[in-house]
């Protein structure tokens, strides 16, 4: 794959392409998401998954050159309207993938949608589009936003805990955490903590959390805020005491960082490095082998989306002006996910397969989530009912 650069103040162009083409001729990919910050290695995975994809498929797409053109929405929603009016307006991309959390997402989605482009979140699943205002032009390569907490809450309600303590980032997807966690937990949440979107100190919530008297804790705390949550907790010597059931908070993209303060953990997820099946173990050793790190939800999800987008592009032969035939293309998903099966209920949500993960120190000195159980098949959210099938 040949690369050429462009930097920008607003954006890294990646074009992938073997010849110059005239920019009609390309199918443009804008892509927005969080580089910058604590929460950098999120967007960077979700990134480096979806250009690995692109370079699996030589750079094209239906036989046209993809020029993939990448921004920062540096987790500042109005910038990030800017940002993403840009790749409408002067890019003119013809899809735009991201971000990574909900909400940005919820700051772009109108922009996007009403240009009559197609919105494709490789994370972010927040529960207000996949009921009634599901659109036809917005799809999710990851899951509804509950979903992976409602792992958790049933793993928890399996093994009994009468009592728990959740933990939370106040902003819309820690909301959406802690209503999934309860839809299948019935025991007693002893308190409900909602700390502030990027702490990094959890000093006064771990005193809480040691003397509440709880079975375990639930968490999601993502990118930096998981580091800083796993570090201390084991410092304060609860992980041995207090099992720690999380979404997000331990995972590929914390633990290089995290490392033996985090193994042990449990966590909720739609995939794990050490699925097994052929297109996910290949995927695996060329991300680690381009990437020298290994491969989270994160990376799969925007290896996935390139993969979604490869497939409607190759239905319509590379003619994307008939919206409604892109939008049936993108409707039947027909590729190969990494995760197995995969297939897009009415509202643009996944309808896929939910496992219970622990934290492993693999014999190379890597750290990973490995799969412990299945937890739920086939499993649609909660809220596609309320959506008319777009």
């Amino acid at each position: 794959m040949k690369q050429s650069l462009k930097l920008t103040g607003l954006a890294v162009v990646l074009g992938v392409a073997a010849a110059p083409a005239a920019a009609q001729e390309k199918i443009k990919i804008g892509v927005i998401t969080t580089l910058s910050g604590p929460a950098a290695v999120l967007g960077q995975q979700s990134r480096d998954g979806l250009q690995l994809a692109i370079k699996d498929l030589g750079g094209k797409m239906a036989g046209k050159d993809v020029e993939v053109v990448v921004v920062d929405d540096e987790l500042k929603p109005d910038g990030a309207v800017t940002k993403v009016k840009g790749l409408l307006e002067r890019e003119k991309v013809d899809f735009v993938v991201g971000p990574i959390f909900s909400n940005i997402l919820q700051a772009i989605h109108r922009p996007v949608t009403e240009n009559k482009t197609f919105l494709i979140s490789p994370n972010a699943g927040p529960s207000s589009y996949a009921g009634k205002e599901c659109n036809p032009f917005f799809y999710v390569t990851s899951y509804q936003n509950d979903q992976v907490h409602e792992i958790l809450g049933k793993v928890a309600q399996d093994r009994g805990y009468k009592r728990m303590y959740v933990l939370v980032p106040n902003y819309q997807a820690g909301k959406d955490s802690a209503a999934g966690f309860k839809l299948d937990y019935k025991g007693e949440i002893a308190e409900e903590s909602y700390t502030p979107l990027g702490t990094l100190d959890f000093q006064v919530e771990l005193t809480k959390i040691s003397s509440s008297k709880v079975d375990a804790l639930f968490t999601f705390m993502p990118g930096g805020m998981g580091v800083g949550l796993v570090k201390q907790y084991r410092q304060a010597g609860l992980a041995d005491k207090i099992p720690v059931l999380s979404a997000f908070t331990v995972d590929e993209s914390t633990l290089p960082a995290q490392q033996d303060a985090a193994v042990g953990m449990f966590g909720g997820a739609n995939w794990a490095p050490d699925m097994d099946n052929p297109q996910s173990k290949k995927f695996v050793a060329a991300y680690e082998a381009a990437y020298n790190s290994v491969p989270g939800t994160y990376a799969m999800q925007g290896y996935d989306t390139a993969m979604l987008i490869d497939s409607a592009v190759k239905a319509v032969k590379g003619d994307l002006k008939n919206k409604d035939a892109v939008t049936a293309a993108l409707k039947k998903a027909e590729f190969t996910s990494l995760r197995g099966d995969f297939k897009f209920n009415v509202n643009g949500y996944p309808i896929q397969n939910f496992y219970l993960t622990k934290v492993a120190k693999r014999p190379d000195g890597k750290f990973q989530t490995e799969i412990v159980e299945k937890v739920f098949s086939n499993y649609g959210d909660r809220y596609a009912k309320d959506c008319a099938a777009k």
